[in-house]
Formats: C-alpha cells, sequence, structure tokens
C-alpha cells in the first residue's frame, strides 16, 4: 500500500539533542505562565518521538488514492463540520499515534499532492476566514505553508507573499510553484519588502491581513546545536516583541476598514504573544478584538488550549496525544471610520 511504503522510507532519523541552556531559561518562564500545564507541554517539546504531522490535502492535485489508505490507517479529518468557517475544500488528516509521512520530493512541473504541518498551523489560516475575490497579505509568508493553506480555503483576487529575508523567500517561491498551478499562481505576487515597510507601501489595500510573525520557535530552539547560538538568541529573545508590535502597526495600515486581521506565533512566550496584542488595542482606538472563543470549544477534541485571558487570542500547546502547538492565534477587526 502507498502508506506503507511511504512510511517505510521515513524510518532512521537522527536522534534529538536538547539544549540545556534554552530548556533551562523556557524552565524558568513558562512554569511560571503556564502553571501545572508546563510539565507536560514540556515532556511533549522535549520528546520528538512523540510529534504529530498532520496531512494537508492539495485540492490542485488531490491524492485520491493516500486518502484511501489513511482512512484505512485510522487517520480521521480535521475541522469538518466543527468551524463556522471551514471550506469542504480544506481536507486535512491527522492519526491519534505518532506518525510521520515522508515529504514529496520538489519536482519541477509536477504538483505535490499533500502538505505535511502541525496542524494548530491551520486555526490563524481558518481565523482569516478568507473569501473568493478578497485581496489577502501574508506578510511573513515563508516557508509558504499558510500561503498553501489559504488557496485550499478559497480563490482570492489578489494573494500578496512577502518576505524580507532571501534565503526563505527563494524556499516560499518554490513551496508555492509545487502546490499551486496555473492559473491561480497569476494572482499571487511575492515580494521581499522588510515588512514594517508594508503598510506604507500599500495602504489599504488588503481585504484580509495574516502576521505570522518571526518568534522563539519554541520546538527549534530546544534543539539548537550551537550552545552559544542558543545563548545569543535567548539574549536578543527579548527585542522580538517590538519587531512584532511594528510589524503589526505595518499590517494595521495594509489593512482597509472593516477588514480583519490574524496575528500568529509558534511560541509559548505570554510577551510575544498576549502582550503584543494588548499594546496593539491599546494603541489604536479603530482596531477591535474579534472573540474566537467558539473556535477552542469545537476544536477542543483535537486540541489543548490554555488560558490567555483574552476574548480574541488562543494559545494551543502540545499534550499527550494531542501534540500540536505551540501556537497563538489573534483576531482583530480594522473599525471603519465614519
Amino acid at each position: 500500500m502507498m502508506l506503507t511504503r511511504l512510511k517505510a522510507n521515513s524510518e532512521g532519523k537522527l536522534a534529538k539533542q536538547i539544549c540545556k541552556v534554552v530548556l533551562d531559561h523556557f524552565e524558568k518562564q513558562y512554569s511560571r505562565e503556564l502553571g501545572d500545564a508546563w510539565s507536560t507541554t514540556r515532556d511533549i517539546l522535549t520528546s520528538p518521538s512523540c510529534w504529530q504531522y498532520a496531512v494537508l490535502f492539495n485540492r490542485f492535485n488531490y491524492p485520491f488514492e493516500l486518502e484511501k489508505d489513511l482512512h484505512l490507517k485510522g487517520y480521521h479529518t480535521l475541522f469538518q463540520g466543527s468551524l463556522p468557517y471551514c471550506p469542504e475544500s480544506v481536507k486535512c488528516y491527522l492519526s491519534r499515534t505518532p506518525d510521520r509521512m515522508p515529504s514529496e520530493r520538489h519536482q519541477m512541473g509536477i504538483l505535490k499532492k499533500y502538505y505535511l504541518l502541525n496542524a494548530a498551523s491551520l486555526l490563524p489560516v481558518l481565523a482569516l476566514e478568507l473569501r473568493d475575490g478578497e485581496k489577502v497579505l501574508d506578510l511573513c509568508a515563508a516557508p509558504g505553508g499558510k500561503s498553501v493553506a489559504l488557496l485550499q480555503c478559497a480563490y482570492p483576487g489578489y494573494l500578496h507573499c512577502n518576505e524580507s529575508d532571501s534565503l526563505r523567500s527563494r524556499w516560499l517561491r518554490q513551496t508555492l510553484e509545487s502546490f499551486i498551478p496555473q492559473p491561480v499562481v497569476n494572482v499571487i505576487k511575492v515580494s521581499e519588502l522588510d515588512g514594517r515597510e508594508m503598510g506604507d507601501a500599500q495602504p489599504e489595500i488588503f481585504d484580509k491581513v495574516l502576521v505570522d510573525a518571526p518568534c522563539s520557535n519554541d520546538r527549534s530552539w530546544l534543539f539548537s546545536s550551537d550552545s552559544q547560538k542558543a545563548a545569543c538568541r535567548i539574549s536578543q529573545r527579548r527585542k522580538l516583541p517590538l519587531l512584532q508590535i511594528e510589524l503589526l502597526r505595518s499590517a494595521v495600515k495594509a489593512l482597509r476598514p472593516g477588514g480583519l486581521l490574524v496575528y500568529s506565533t509558534c511560541t509559548l512566550s505570554k510577551a510575544e504573544n498576549q502582550d503584543v496584542i494588548s499594546e496593539i488595542l491599546n494603541s489604536y482606538s479603530n482596531i477591535m478584538p474579534v472573540d474566537i472563543k467558539g473556535m477552542a470549544q469545537t476544536c477542543s477534541q483535537d486540541f489543548t488550549f490554555a488560558h490567555t485571558g483574552q476574548e480574541c487570542g488562543l494559545l494551543v500547546i502540545p499534550d499527550k496525544g494531542k501534540a500540536w502547538g505551540p501556537m497563538y492565534v489573534a483576531k482583530l477587526k480594522k473599525l471603519c471610520t465614519v
């Protein structure tokens, strides 16, 4: 069977080494911020063998045979029928046990059939509620998974994928080339602008804006191979909230009145999550929080959520059997001025 062959090809991954410098730093911060939940979250984050990977199907080259195999293996679909906004075209399969399929190779002219991702990464995409014909900005788009997911949801009139880092931008372009066909690709623009300048460059252009911000990538940082670089990252970490706030200010400028903005990170850090959103809400009289508590209630079977103290913000934390996250998602709306 296809799945058996694919699984066999994914064996033999090298064991990862935990970076003690990062773990000690996280231990101090997250035991304080998450309380008792940190113990289980830490155990999952430091045990890659427990990690789970969701399989997002590409509607532009649908894998019908693989879908049959996944059903036989006990995989189930995520979100179907449970959320106010979840287009039928979005098909994401996951297993309750740690099971990773290999990524498909990039082949020129051949569209990939699926994208492997942390299932929580779909929450900010779905929170954006993209509709056909809308203009959407993915401000920090590399490596491209959320852009690909957006295009599973709807056919935008214009999708602007921005990535300031040139190496990551090349990765983004390859991802889009691997999943998106003509003529859909004609509505996509890829740029390498500093995201903090986008609002001035394209003021009030977009119906929807996604800011999947640079952050303390907790999963990645825990396995830093160079302890000196890890220590440097930690010392530089306090500067990240300022960057994130500046990116959001740019996003607010780029958003049309009446438009929706979704902010996301893959860190547990309150300073990069709730505190950043609070700063934005306190700075603008025309930016309002959008209640997304219902999303947590309807997704509780597949995700574990930590308390954020915000109606507009959700925090997915890795848990036993639900090893998704970290993923913080916040939703804002720009009011129309009279």
